[in-house]
Parts: C-alpha cells; sequence; structure tokens
C-alpha cells in the first residue's frame, strides 16, 4: 500500500502522501508490536486463546496489562483510521490516484476490523471495562471531527476520506457494544454489517470518480467535477445519489439500517448518551453528503469539455449498476447478511 499510494513518482502531491503514510504507519506498528509485547511478557504466550485464558484467571499484574492494552488501542486505531490516529487519512486519499484509494478504501478496512476484533473480543475480553471507553472516546471524536471537517472540504476525495473517519466512529459504538455474553453477538455483528455495507458503498463511490477520469490524465477528485452529472448521465448521477444517501443513512438504503442496528446496540447496553450523539453528529454530516447530490443534480457543469455524454464499457456499467441496486437491495432486505455477520462474529468465540 506505502508503494501504490507512490506510485506517481513525479506526482508532489503523491510522494508526500506516501512518506507521511509511511512514517506514521512505521510509527503505529511499533505501538502495536510494543502492546503486543507488554501482554506476551505478561501473560507469557502468543496464542489469542492462551492470552485469553491467562487473563481470566486474575491472577496477573493488571497495570502492565492495561499499560499494554493502551498501545495496542492505539496500533489499531491508526490502522482503522480514527481521531486521534487519522491525520494520514485525507493526505493518502486525495494523493494517491484514484484506483489505489479505492482499494486503500476497502480492502485494509475490512483487514483493521478482523484484527481488531480477533484482538479484542478474542484475546482480550476480559480487558473490556478497560477498552471499551477508549473506544468511546475515539469514536465520539472521530464523528465530531470527522463530520465538522468533511463540511469544510472542496476536494470530493478529501470529504470522503474525512467521512471514513466518521464512518469508523460508528463501527466502533459496535465493537464497544458487547458488554456481556448474550449481547456481544449482535454487537459485533452489527459492527461487521456496517463495514461490510460501508465498503461496497466506497468501492461504488470511486467507481463514479473513476468513470468520469479523463483519458488526459485529469481525475475528478473535486466536487465542482460532479456538476452536471445528472445531464451527462441521469444513470450515474442515481447510483451517486444512492451511494451519498448510505452513506448519510437515508432509508431505504443500506446504510440507514446499518446506523439503526448500532444504535439499537448500543441503547440495548445502556449507552444511551452515546446513541444521542451518534444521531446527531450524524445529522450534521447529512450535509455534505447532501452537497454532493446538489452538484450532481441541479448545478450546471464548470467546464465545457465536461459536459459530454458519458460513455462505459459493459463490465463497468454491470458493476457500478449492481453495486447501486445493492445499496437498496440490501437496505430492504438486511436479515441474510445481518445473520451472516452475526455468525461469523460469533465463530471467534468458537
Amino acid at each position: 500500500l506505502y508503494a501504490l499510494v507512490a506510485v506517481r513518482r513525479e506526482h508532489t502531491v503523491a510522494t508526500e502522501a506516501a512518506m507521511k503514510y509511511f512514517v506514521l504507519g512505521a510509527l503505529a506498528s511499533g505501538f502495536l508490536l510494543y502492546g503486543m509485547s507488554m501482554l506476551y511478557g505478561t501473560t507469557g504466550t502468543l496464542s489469542l486463546s492462551g492470552i485469553a485464558a491467562a487473563i481470566a484467571q486474575g491472577n496477573l499484574p493488571e497495570m502492565v496489562l492495561v499499560f499494554g492494552l493502551v498501545f495496542v488501542v492505539s496500533g489499531l486505531a491508526f490502522k482503522l483510521g480514527v481521531v486521534p490516529f487519522h491525520m494520514w487519512v485525507p493526505d493518502v486519499y486525495h494523493g494517491a490516484p484514484t484506483s489505489v484509494t479505492l482499494l486503500l478504501g476497502a480492502a485494509p478496512k475490512l483487514a483493521a476490523f478482523a484484527i481488531t476484533l480477533r484482538l479484542l473480543a478474542e484475546a482480550l475480553p476480559a480487558l473490556a471495562p478497560h477498552w471499551q471507553p477508549m473506544l468511546a472516546v475515539l469514536a465520539v471524536l472521530s464523528l465530531a471531527i470527522g463530520n465538522l471537517t468533511a463540511i469544510m472540504q472542496t476536494s470530493f476525495k478529501r470529504m470522503l476520506a474525512y467521512s471514513t473517519i466518521a464512518q469508523m466512529g460508528f463501527v466502533l459504538l459496535g465493537l464497544m457494544s458487547g458488554t456481556d455474553a448474550a449481547g456481544r453477538a449482535d454487537a459485533y455483528g452489527a459492527a461487521m454489517f456496517y463495514i461490510v455495507t460501508y465498503v461496497l458503498t466506497t468501492l461504488g463511490t470511486f467507481g463514479i470518480v473513476l468513470l468520469l477520469s479523463r483519458a488526459n490524465g485529469f481525475e475528478a477528485d473535486n466536487i465542482d467535477d460532479l456538476k452536471g452529472l445528472n445531464r451527462r448521465s441521469p444513470w450515474y448521477a442515481l447510483m451517486l445519489l444512492l451511494m451519498m444517501f448510505s452513506l448519510a443513512g437515508i432509508p431505504p438504503t443500506v446504510g440507514f439500517y446499518a446506523k439503526l442496528a448500532v444504535l439499537q446496540v448500543l441503547i440495548d447496553s445502556g449507552h444511551v448518551w452515546l446513541a444521542v450523539a451518534a444521531v446527531v453528529l450524524s445529522l450534521i454530516g447529512a450535509f455534505y453528503y447532501l452537497r454532493v447530490v446538489k452538484a450532481a443534480y441541479f448545478d450546471e457543469p464548470v467546464e465545457s469539455d465536461a459536459q459530454a455524454p458519458i460513455e462505459a464499457d459493459g463490465t463497468t456499467r454491470t458493476v457500478l449498476s449492481l453495486n447501486g441496486f445493492l445499496m437498496l437491495a440490501l437496505g430492504v432486505l438486511p436479515g441474510p447478511l445481518m445473520a451472516l455477520c452475526v455468525h461469523a462474529a460469533m465463530s471467534v468465540f468458537g
């Protein structure tokens, strides 16, 4: 990923973003490994089940375990791109080629969620009273800073980067809601459902940006480049609308159900104030998603060559159309995917 961000070697913004990503990534890996070394030194094992069993016995020094836990959570927070470890996300999303940004916004998020679930929920469930408040703080900060900063962006890719930070806040809210054995299945399942549907939405959004990019090296990475999209192609404008509605959590798209599932497990676990804060900050965040829809449907194009009809091959049209269809289908019928996510999350615990 570090190399892919810097693939345009003559592009100053790309190389700067790659250097920042590499340096901060190395620092975060050091945090994670240092935390793991503290856990190993305390428990005497690197096995996830072995660590869980050793901590559950209750005869280990809690201060050392929590000290290592802080470093582990910090390393995981960087990989998820949440506040205050978010500073690399906007620069990398903006500096990387759009095709690389599409990859960055999808696969690594799933991998980061998987490692977070395995380390915290499988290896360190006995330390949940310590790491759940940490995740709550990270989540609220991410929702606040991500949504408020995204409002000020003129670059579409930077706006989506801050949107990603806010969306990861919802994922953390789901992860920290598993307060007991009865509720953790729904909590971790809701978090997994959220991350999966977010990745699907991100793929479709950056697919539209790739489609609008032109052969002369121009990338449609500004919100102004989306102006007049409905005149050029009503179909792709509709796909963009569905993606934005899903990210904003507007029914009947899947983003609405994903947010609702997280809010439900939050309330069930007794964190009503967190649910209220998440709703308020999401309402603030809906502004910049609707601004994109306004640009696509109601604004005039800023360039004459941006008014030409959009031409795409059959594969591109099929993939983007399928992605847009999933936004509606999973919003209307979320049950099968949610059941699969709950089953997958609980398989972690055998």
